[in-house]
């Protein structure tokens, strides 16, 4: 079973990692909203990542669908011309970025629970979103992301529970600066 705080505190993670990895500079404003279902979710594709323990399975999920808005943004945290990438230098880092979030979760999660690894992100289509209930999760959360009033992505949490899950996250903590964005 999964606690009460520790759902907020894996809410609270993911949120502030998808603000901070999610913008291509510090002028851009992220906004980020938990949604009560998953109708307002039409992505094409999804990003899925993982971070595990021996107690719990967490994926985190960015649904996207590559529009002209999106490109320019991948493209600008890329810092590389629009036109100059194709479709998988976008996914690529749609990826890093998803790559990032899950980082800040895996990170936060370290100093509650021991022995966790990540997963590398793999893109799925966009209506895997519909067999997330299949996995009898402990806690399963969707968000709106809005960066700038102008690109709307959604994401998802699931979190599968092996044992009883309980911590508190400080949420007075200022969020820790993830870095930019290297593609390799």
């Amino acid at each position: 079973m999964i606690s009460q705080h520790a759902k907020e505190g894996f809410d609270h993670i993911l949120m502030q990692a998808m603000k901070s990895s999610l913008v291509s500079s510090s002028e851009d404003r992220c906004e980020v909203r938990i949604l009560e279902g998953t109708s307002e979710i039409k992505a094409k594709k999804t990003v899925i990542l993982t971070v595990s323990s021996y107690l719990f399975r967490a994926m985190g999920l960015i649904h996207f669908t590559l529009n002209k808005p999106l490109k320019a943004h991948l493209a600008a945290i890329n810092r590389a011309n629009v036109e100059e990438m194709d479709e998988q230098a976008f996914l690529d880092v749609i990826s890093e970025c998803g790559n990032i979030c899950c980082g800040s979760l895996n990170r936060e999660l370290g100093n509650f629970y021991p022995h966790i690894g990540m997963s590398t992100p793999n893109v799925l289509d966009g209506n895997c979103l519909h067999f997330l209930q299949a996995l009898h999760a402990g806690h399963v959360q969707h968000y709106e992301v809005r960066i700038n009033d102008e690109i709307t992505m959604h994401a998802s949490l699931c979190v599968c529970d092996y044992a009883d899950i309980d911590f508190t996250v400080d949420k007075t903590e200022s969020t820790e600066d993830t870095g930019e964005l290297e593609m390799f």
